[in-house]
């Protein structure tokens, strides 16, 4: 296991290659599929390798943002993606209500997509300035992180606006219009929501840090996040992506490079670090009912020290299993039964493909399935 001084040595190094490459900020390093126009041809988009079914969407269909693209694409578990609807320029995020409505954060608003009938119902403007004209690629304005209330009455985006802190913008799910502003960190790349619905919590990864919103009154704390500290500032690797609330308690769980877990408490801001084991760079996470943590691993900052990509699976006592995947990937989510991890090949950097792995979780045998354009946000429907 490394120690805090290597992972020092590695944000200075990678300051200084902060313009060239890596989950840093300035421009688009993507690839020059990734820097596509916004909206494609159909005979651009990957062809579907199942048939469509009759009727309304079943469930247990997963359904992907195309980060690469301007769809979402629906993907039988089984045998690949059937459909596609496009929504808006290079969709990040996506949450998914009760009541079958899909929210998806794109670089021109959030679309309403009827997950049932496959149809964008609507797509909701941001109020945010300073986001720019919608573009792809990693440093695109517009929705990121985005969530849904427990009582699903609002939509919670967190909105990107390069070169300076973002805001997270809260939406009507009744009216379809947003009704409030607030003002958060660098780069909002995922947002969550309290149990009890009071509280908003805003990953800002260019800053170090998590948001706590007020949902009443949209009052903000901010909170610093770094466990490595904030040497090497927007061009260091060690900084925040992705959160989980955790259900026994509440607080938030914040992975770091395969070596610390962020045990943080939102109402005071104390925290703690837990030890982790996959040694490998960390994105996207999700947590169960039972309090199992998945964390995505992207693979080595330093090949010459790190793991590659792999997906970390938490038992609530700490213990871990580490199941190597083949490329990096971004997301993750668990089938309504617990035995299916779903992690999307989509990758905010390079070597992002275009497809799912599929992970058994009792034996941690894998499986691809082509599946969307870059795919990053993934839910079961």
């Amino acid at each position: 296991m490394k120690h805090t001084q290597h992972r020092a040595g590695v944000a200075a190094t990678m300051a200084a290659l902060a313009l060239v490459t890596g989950c840093t900020v300035g421009g688009p390093v993507d690839s020059p599929s990734a820097s596509a126009r916004p909206g494609r041809d159909a005979a651009e988009r990957p062809a579907a390798s199942a048939p469509a079914p009759s009727g309304r969407t079943p469930s247990g269909t997963l359904l992907v943002a195309d980060f690469g693209a301007d769809t979402v694409t629906f993907t039988d578990p089984g045998r690949g993606a059937f459909d596609s609807v496009e929504v808006g320029t290079a969709p990040y995020g996506l949450a998914v209500g009760d009541d079958g409505r899909a929210w998806v954060a794109t670089a021109e608003g959030v679309a309403v997509v009827d997950t049932k009938t496959r149809t964008r119902t609507a797509l909701v403007p941001y109020e945010t300035d300073g986001v720019g004209a919608p573009a792809h690629g990693e440093y695109r304005g517009g929705g990121m992180g985005i969530a849904l209330a427990p009582d699903g009455r609002h939509v919670y985006a967190g909105v990107n606006r390069p070169g300076g802190n973002g805001t997270v913008e809260v939406i009507d799910t009744r009216t379809l219009k947003v009704t409030d502003v607030a003002g958060v960190g660098r780069r909002p790349f995922d947002v969550d929501v309290s149990r009890d619905g009071r509280e908003v919590y805003v990953t800002g990864h260019d800053s170090f840090d998590v948001t706590v919103v007020e949902t009443d009154g949209l009052a903000t704390r901010r909170i610093e996040v770094a466990p490595y500290g904030t040497a090497g500032g927007l061009g260091s690797w060690l900084k925040p992506h992705y959160a989980v609330v955790r259900p026994s308690d509440g607080r938030l769980l914040l992975p770091f490079e395969g070596e610390r877990l962020v045990v943080l408490d939102p109402g005071t801001g104390a925290s703690r670090a837990e030890p982790m084991t996959a040694d490998t760079h960390q994105h996207g996470a999700t947590i169960t009912g039972d309090g199992t943590l998945l964390v995505v691993g992207t693979g080595p900052i330093d090949p010459a020290r790190d793991r590659g990509p792999s997906l970390t699976v938490r038992a609530p006592d700490g213990s871990e299993r580490i199941i190597p995947l083949d490329g990096p990937h971004e997301d993750v989510t668990v089938s309504r039964d617990g035995r299916t991890a779903y992690v999307t090949g989509g990758f905010t950097r390079d070597g992002h493909w275009n497809g799912i792995t599929v992970v058994d979780l009792a034996s941690g045998d894998t499986r691809r399935l082509a599946a969307g354009e870059r795919p990053l946000g993934i839910a079961v429907l």
